[in-house]
């Protein structure tokens, strides 16, 4: 992958300025409510099949907003001094960003698939399925996600070229999977809750993950492809390069922030009494009895 220069021709210097404030605001605000989600998750609300991956999700999430407000911090240092970015600096912590995404969109793709699977068959659901599951599959999607991205980060270096445009299609090809899976489990959810004549209630949970998977494909999506595009950044114009970057992770750290404000928006919706946030986000995302673990 090669590196390129953000402060270039492409966005001006109070563009730049304008979104990595929004950038690091965003991201801060993300950090805050996804640390709040695992704590809460983590120590004070009852875990059943669901919450087990929306802390993982909640985990991903952090780490995605974690790198761009590292970038964004050193711009603005290093814009204040009037320097320049290293060239391999945009392009090192680009390449971090492939762990988290990657096991976002895994556990994202993984709560649809397991909503949609107790729902199409929930005998299955209910009497087979392994009491550990959800947190057999997040180990195994973190292992994933971490081999591909430390593959990434050894070969796609100056003079592996061959290796990187392969490896960088492995990936494509995994997330290219994730992405249907996700897209045919959510509509045939949302086809069983709207269509049918056994359709099933609408929940809050089922409205929790819709929305989660609407403001990924509409915010976290771009950011994947404009990621794989960078392979061949040779062929950019570097002149739009630094805008197309900025707008990009602007649209990425509005995915990660939205999860948290969904978890709590849909937990608190029709209540007219204010609520401890533990029984707001455990309504949230309280599925059957059955999913409890």
């Amino acid at each position: 992958m090669t590196g390129a220069r953000l402060n270039g021709d492409g966005a001006s210097y109070t563009e730049q300025v304008i979104l990595s404030a929004l950038i690091i605001t965003i991201n801060l605000v993300g950090m805050a409510g996804n640390v709040a989600v695992l704590w809460f998750l983590g120590f004070r609300v009852r875990r059943n099949a669901f919450t087990v991956y929306v802390l993982n999700l909640a985990g991903a999430d952090f780490l995605l907003l974690s790198f761009p407000l590292i970038l964004s911090l050193i711009f603005a240092i290093l814009s204040s001094r009037g320097s320049t970015y290293p060239f391999y600096l945009p392009a090192l912590l680009l390449s971090m960003m492939y762990f988290p995404y990657n096991a976002g969109l895994s556990m994202l793709s993984a709560i649809s698939t397991e909503r949609c699977l107790s729902v199409l068959w929930p005998i299955w659901y209910r009497c087979h399925r392994p009491r550990h599951l959800s947190a057999v599959i997040c180990a195994l999607l973190w292992a994933l996600s971490l081999v591909l991205s430390i593959l990434v980060w050894k070969y796609c270096l100056p003079g592996h070229e061959y290796y990187c445009v392969k490896i960088h299609c492995t990936m494509a090809s995994w997330l290219i999977f994730l992405l249907v899976v996700l897209l045919e489990s959510s509509l045939a959810l949302l086809l069983k809750i709207l269509c049918g004549s056994h359709r099933v209630p609408l929940t809050r949970l089922y409205v929790t993950i819709l929305l989660t998977v609407l403001v990924f494909l509409l915010c976290g999506l771009p950011y994947g492809f404009f990621m794989f595009l960078l392979v061949r950044v040779e062929s950019f114009n570097y002149k739009y390069f630094s805008r197309t970057y900025l707008v990009m992770t602007l649209l990425s750290s509005v995915n990660s922030c939205a999860n948290p404000i969904i978890y709590f928006f849909v937990g608190s919706f029709r209540q007219r009494q204010r609520q401890p946030l533990t029984e707001v986000l455990q309504r949230a995302l309280q599925g059957s009895p059955e999913d409890q673990e």
